[in-house]
C-alpha cells in the first residue's frame, strides 16, 4: 500500500442515536488496526464503508487506486452446508488468494475452536499488509493490533499501543473518575445542605421582617430598605448556590462509569449437595456413537470448562446431560432433573423475542410483585423504564446474555451450562458474566473457545473433547 487512505469527519448517526461523530484518520501501510466498542456502536458499519460495501456514514473515503482490500464479514451467507468456523476460515482463504494490501476482517474467531484460533492467530502474525480488525476477543486484540479505535460515547478515541496497556490507562482513568464522582457527590450534597440552611434562614428572615412591622418596631420606609436589601442579598445567594449546584450535576453527568453487576442467587441446601457424575459413558444419535469413554465428575459448587474443537462433541455431551430425547446415551449417569438445569446457548434461545423485558420475567415468575420484579431486573442492569419496556428482538447481545441469566436466576439451578456464550457480545457483557459467575454459588460447565476468558472467570478445573471422547485435561492447554 504505497498511500495512504484518509478518513475525514466520518459520521455515523440514527433517530435514536449517534454512534460517532467527526472521525478523522489516516490509514498508512502496515498499520495493524483494532476497532473496538460496544454492541451498536457502529464497528460494521465502519468497517464495512472502508471496504466499499455501504453507504450508511457521512463524510469522505479516500482510498487510493489500485489498492486491493480483501474483506471477510461477521456473518458469511455462502457455503450453507458448511459450520460457522469451516465458513469463515473458507472466506478468509478465498480473500487471501488475492493479495490484499489491506485485509479487513469483522469478529474472525466468533465460530472458530481453540485449535483453529492458533491458526487465524499464526496466520496474522504473518501478514505483512495492512490489518483492520474488528473483535472483542482480548487475545485477538493484543497479538494483532498496536493502533486501537475505541468507539465510545459518540466519538472515536485513537490509541496508540496494545489492548493490554489500553486497558491499563483506562483503569487508572475510571479510578479518576471515580474518585473525581465521589468528591463531586459530596460536593452536590454540601451545596444541597447549604441551599437548605438558606432557605431556612431566609424563611425565618421574613418571619422576623414580618413581626417587626406588625410592631412598628422602625419606620416602615427604613424597614421596607433593610427588608429590599436582605432579600437582594438572599437572592444572589440562591442563585450562586443554583449555578454551582448545577455545574455539579453536569459533570457528574459526563461521567461515564460502567455499573457493577451484583445479583442474588438463593439455593437450597438440598440444591447445594448436589453431584453430576457420568461413568464409561456413550452418547450420539442413531446410527451415530459421537462419544465415548465419557467420565466426568462435577461437585457442587464447582465450576468447569469444557473445550475441544468445533464438531468435537461438545453439544452432544450438554444435549445429553441435560436428557434430550434425540441422544441416545449408556452408561451411568447420575444427572439433575432438566428442570434444575439453567441452560443457555449462543443464540439465547430461552428468550421470547416477542415480548418486553419486563412482561417476559413476569411470566415466568408470575407471584412476583411488579415492584420483585424490578429489583430482579435491577439486579442485571435493567433498570430505566424504557429499558424494561424494550421490545427483546431489539435488545444488544449483551443485553440479551444478561436478560438470559436474569431469566434463569429467577429459579437459580442447581447447574448452570453455559454454551459460547461469548460470541457476538462486547467487553462490557463479558465482564458482566464473569462477574455474574463469581456470584453463583451452584455448579457451572462453561463450554468456550476463549482462554482468555476462561481464565477471568477462574475456572481451573478443563475438560477436552478429543477422538470422541471427554476426557479431564492435565496438561495445561489453557
Amino acid at each position: 500500500m504505497s498511500q495512504p487512505i484518509k478518513l475525514e469527519n466520518l459520521s455515523l448517526s440514527f433517530n435514536h442515536k449517534i454512534c460517532f461523530e467527526n472521525f478523522n484518520a489516516v490509514i498508512n501501510s502496515g498499520d495493524r488496526i483494532a476497532v473496538i466498542g460496544d454492541n451498536g456502536s457502529g464497528k460494521t458499519a465502519l468497517v464495512k464503508t472502508i471496504a466499499g460495501f455501504t453507504g450508511l456514514l457521512e463524510g469522505e473515503i479516500d482510498v487510493p487506486a489500485g489498492i486491493s482490500i480483501g474483506y471477510v464479514p461477521q456473518t458469511i451467507e455462502k457455503y450453507p452446508q458448511l459450520s460457522g468456523g469451516e465458513r469463515f476460515n473458507k472466506a478468509l482463504s478465498s480473500q487471501l488468494a488475492d493479495n490484499p494490501e489491506l485485509l479487513i476482517l469483522d469478529e474472525p474467531t466468533n465460530h472458530l475452536d481453540i485449535y483453529n484460533r492458533k491458526s487465524l492467530m499464526d496466520m496474522l502474525k504473518r501478514f505483512s499488509g495492512t490489518l483492520i480488525i474488528v473483535s472483542h476477543d482480548e487475545e485477538l486484540l493484543n497479538k494483532n493490533a498496536d493502533i486501537l479505535w475505541h468507539i465510545d460515547g459518540g466519538e472515536i478515541k485513537i490509541f496508540r499501543g496494545k489492548y493490554s496497556d489500553y486497558k491499563t490507562n483506562s483503569a487508572m482513568i475510571k479510578s479518576s473518575l471515580e474518585n473525581e464522582h465521589r468528591t463531586l457527590q459530596m460536593e452536590r450534597k454540601i451545596m444541597h445542605d447549604k441551599l437548605m440552611r438558606h432557605q431556612e434562614r431566609a424563611s425565618k428572615s421574613r418571619k422576623r421582617g414580618e413581626k417587626k412591622k406588625e410592631e412598628a418596631k422602625w419606620a416602615p420606609v427604613a424597614a421596607g430598605t433593610k427588608e429590599s436589601g436582605a432579600q437582594k442579598v438572599a437572592g444572589k445567594q440562591k442563585r450562586e448556590i443554583t449555578e454551582q449546584s448545577k455545574d455539579i450535576n453536569e459533570r457528574l453527568a459526563a461521567l461515564r462509569i460502567n455499573e457493577t453487576l451484583k445479583p442474588s442467587f438463593y439455593l437450597t441446601p438440598s440444591s447445594v449437595s448436589f453431584n453430576l457424575s457420568v461413568s464409561g459413558g456413550s452418547a450420539g444419535y442413531e446410527n451415530n456413537k459421537v462419544l465415548t469413554e465419557i467420565n466426568i465428575s462435577i461437585a457442587a459448587g464447582q465450576k468447569v470448562a469444557l473445550i475441544g474443537r468445533n464438531a468435537s462433541g461438545k453439544t452432544t455431551l450438554l444435549k445429553a446431560l441435560t436428557d434430550e430425547k434425540e441422544v441416545i446415551k449408556s452408561g451411568v449417569w447420575i444427572t439433575p432433573k432438566k428442570e434444575n438445569i439453567g441452560y443457555l446457548d449462543q443464540h439465547y434461545s430461552n428468550l421470547d423475542y416477542n415480548t418486553t423485558v419486563i412482561d417476559f420475567i413476569s411470566a415466568i415468575v408470575p407471584k412476583w410483585t411488579h415492584r420483585e420484579i424490578r429489583k430482579h431486573l435491577n439486579d442485571f442492569l435493567f433498570r430505566k423504564n424504557e429499558e424494561v419496556n424494550e421490545n427483546i428482538s431489539l435488545l444488544s447481545g449483551g443485553e440479551k446474555a444478561r436478560l438470559s441469566l436474569a431469566a434463569i436466576a429467577c429459579r437459580v439451578p442447581q447447574l448452570l451450562i453455559l454454551d459460547e456464550i461469548t460470541n457476538n457480545i462486547d467487553m462490557s457483557a463479558k465482564e458482566y458474566i464473569i462477574q455474574i459467575l463469581s456470584e453463583y454459588p451452584g455448579s457451572v460447565l462453561l463450554v468456550s473457545h476463549e482462554p482468555e476468558f476462561i481464565k477471568k472467570t477462574g475456572i481451573k478445573d478443563i475438560y477436552i473433547a478429543e477422538n470422541n471422547k471427554i476426557k479431564f485435561d492435565f496438561s495445561g492447554v489453557i
